[in-house]
């Protein structure tokens, strides 16, 4: 397999061969959360999209190596502290080798195709970016809340629509709801080791979450919440043992 040369990739619109393409008919997606752990990711490009990808393969424990001739200087500082490994700065289908996960993030859509081909014919998970066609998995727009995560798809039918969608729960889904969800994984372990039975651990764990708590947290009315916590458990709660039942992980 020949060398290829990786250009700085470019925050991109849409393309005219891009718009063509994804008009065809779209698959149904099937929605899943991947744990990517310590695997290897290849990323092929250097830019700005390229960086946000990086940053959010990093956020998830990624093994981030990228392959591009330019790097923006975000990534540059990431090379130098070891966050992420530059494999060089022309694509080769050797240093897809043990792979997990590969994006291209060029703005060359050939060379992307083309790192698609081979990354498929590997059995890898490969998305390029504004090339869904040439992707077996595409990236939804996501709202993150401490272990909350929802995603928004339109099946890449139009990641503006996806957006916005985004945008509208992202008001409706504030910090607390993380920090709820901080506490309900502490209580939950701590409610499952008493023995209960399964009827009674399901009666607690829906009264939790139907509570007022999430309401109490929101105001930061520690109070409340210890009161409404001792109500449902039958255990003697203050304030401060929220506190520090969210602050836990």
């Amino acid at each position: 397999m020949g060398r290829y040369r990786v250009q700085r990739l470019r925050d991109m619109g849409g393309n005219p061969e891009t718009t063509i393409r994804d008009t065809r008919e779209f698959m149904s997606y099937y929605p899943i959360f991947v744990d990517l752990k310590n695997k290897k990711a290849v990323v092929v490009g250097g830019g700005l999209v390229a960086q946000r990808k990086i940053e959010t393969l990093l956020t998830c424990g990624a093994d981030v190596h990228i392959i591009s001739q330019d790097l923006t200087t975000e990534l540059q500082n990431c090379l130098a502290e070891g966050k992420i490994r530059l494999l060089g700065s022309e694509f080769s289908e050797n240093y897809l080798k043990d792979a997990f996960i590969v994006i291209a993030a060029t703005d060359d859509s050939a060379l992307n195709r083309m790192v698609s081909k081979i990354a498929r014919e590997k059995g890898m998970l490969v998305n390029v970016v504004d090339q869904p066609m040439d992707c077996n998995f595409i990236v939804p727009s996501v709202i993150k809340r401490g272990d909350l995560l929802i995603a928004v798809s339109t099946s890449g039918k139009s990641p503006a629509m996806a957006r916005r969608i985004r945008e509208r729960l992202s008001r409706q889904f504030g910090g607390e709801y993380g920090d709820f969800l901080t506490l309900l994984g502490k209580l939950r372990k701590e409610i499952l080791s008493k023995g209960l039975s399964q009827e009674e651990n399901s009666r607690i764990f829906h009264e939790l979450v139907d509570s007022p708590i999430l309401e109490s947290i929101r105001r930061k009315d520690w109070k409340d919440t210890a009161s409404n916590l001792e109500r449902i458990l039958q255990m003697r709660f203050s304030p401060e043992d929220v506190i520090n039942y969210i602050k836990a992980e």
